[in-house]
């Protein structure tokens, strides 16, 4: 059972105590479930109302209500663990694998494998992605290990990319600035188009070969598939995306990978970083291509 103290500081002094807990990011839905679903809420370890007063030096606390139950299946998926702690979890996902369960992939997800983990662990939980990036996209996905952080979690997260992209652009940095619509009646794909909505991505190119080019890129808005329209709409697709005109002569699926989460933690509100390298299929693509393995330690995740 997970339990949050807060030390009443003293200019919150006669502060009510809803108020006090929603100025600590403590949602009004995880206070409504507290009074309701859990054990309430405590002020010097006497039960207090949440219209009650506060005052400087009292110690609030309370747990965490009980996980409602999920439909979702543990099974054994492969997927490795970049860092976790008791409110945070950075997962590591190939290529290949859903992050969730949808119509097309009922099962076989990053949700299942997740939910298996924790039931091998004898702890109970659901899956809560704070981004979710596409089957064929491999790389960091940030999740919260409960209802009080996710959203703190979805308010602080960024993200950057490694992308493959075919042909040569000049070093250094660029960004494409263009509306991205559904394309036609495709339920899939997207398209840049005047009626779209507005996206941004930005992007460095760090090294530039003969035939493909690698790049860091971080989008501003988060709109389906930008990253895969926006290059396609500077005339350099991803290599191996054949949705957007690209090859799989080189790889087999397209060339996007998310190295790169910075987040602040919910609780400590502590700075975290999380790298993932290149995974082996586009590292040796870029290593034919004469392309050095980017140096993530460097990249800007802001």
């Amino acid at each position: 059972m997970t339990v949050l103290r807060y030390t009443v500081p003293p200019e919150n002094d006669g502060c009510k105590l809803g108020l006090f807990l929603r100025m600590q990011g403590v949602t009004a839905g995880l206070i409504k479930s507290v009074k309701y679903d859990g054990d309430g809420f405590f002020a010097d370890d006497r039960p207090a109302r949440t219209n009650e007063l506060v005052h400087a030096g009292q110690c609030i606390r309370f747990a965490l209500p009980p996980e409602h139950d999920t439909s979702v299946v543990p099974q054994p998926v492969p997927f490795s663990v970049a860092y976790e702690d008791e409110f945070t979890a950075v997962l590591d996902k190939p290529a290949g694998i859903a992050v969730h369960p949808t119509l097309n992939y009922p099962d076989g997800t990053l949700a299942n494998g997740w939910l298996y983990r924790l039931r091998q662990q004898g702890k109970d939980g659901i899956f809560r992605p704070v981004n979710r990036i596409d089957k064929n996209t491999s790389g960091l996905v940030l999740c919260a290990q409960n209802a009080f952080a996710a959203p703190l979690l979805a308010g602080s997260a960024h993200k950057c990319y490694l992308a493959i992209v075919q042909g040569t652009l000049p070093l250094g940095p660029g960004r494409v600035e263009a509306p991205i619509a559904r394309r036609g009646d495709s339920i899939i794909g997207r398209c840049v188009r005047a009626d779209g909505k507005y996206s941004l991505t930005e992007y460095t190119v760090l090294a530039a070969g003969c035939g493909h080019s690698l790049l860091a890129c971080t989008p501003r808005t988060g709109r389906t598939h930008q990253i895969r329209v926006h290059m396609a709409y500077i005339g350099h697709p991803l290599a191996g995306d054949t949705l957007y005109g690209g090859s799989d002569a080189r790889i087999s699926r397209h060339a996007l990978h998310c190295g790169v989460i910075t987040f602040v933690h919910p609780l400590t509100k502590e700075h975290i970083r999380v790298e993932s390298p290149l995974p082996a299929d586009m590292a040796d693509l870029a290593k034919v291509e004469g392309l050095p393995a980017p140096a993530l330690h460097d990249l800007p995740c802001d």
